[in-house]
């Protein structure tokens, strides 16, 4: 169900000719934060759908950590994402594929919160089709 919803951010991203890549922190059973890679947008390498993410919910918490919540995300966080992720100290972060080029568990295994369980392939082909649709299309 949450995977759903961040693919449906993933699409909006494609929409917006962004890398399609959508995000969802869920808290205590509520989305608090939905967002989109927006790189393109905002001329930033750091505007990935996790950073957005984060910021909205430390936001809607009041706080920086997010002990409480879990990450929804369509492609594995980069080492970026995943250091600022155990920063956060969230505690559970679920991904549809794997990113074989610039995935955290190839480069920085240990970027997340030691007490941090990682779930992997929900949704794993329809969030690997939707990236390589978009960078077949852009080819």
């Amino acid at each position: 169900m949450y995977m759903r919803k961040a693919l449906q951010e993933a699409e909006a991203a494609m929409a917006e000719g962004e890398i399609p890549i959508g995000a969802v922190i869920v808290c205590q059973d509520h989305v608090i934060a939905r967002a989109h890679n927006l790189t393109e947008t905002l001329h930033d390498v750091t505007a990935h759908a996790e950073m957005q993410a984060i910021t909205q919910a430390a936001n809607e918490l009041g706080g920086k950590y997010l002990t409480d919540c879990t990450l929804y995300v369509t492609v594995e966080p980069c080492v970026m994402c995943a250091g600022a992720l155990g920063w956060s100290q969230i505690p559970r972060v679920v991904y549809g594929c794997r990113d074989e080029k610039r995935g955290f568990s190839a480069f920085a295994p240990q970027a997340l919160h030691p007490k941090c369980s990682v779930t992997v392939g929900v949704l794993e082909e329809e969030c690997r089709q939707l990236m390589q649709d978009f960078f077949k299309n852009r080819r």
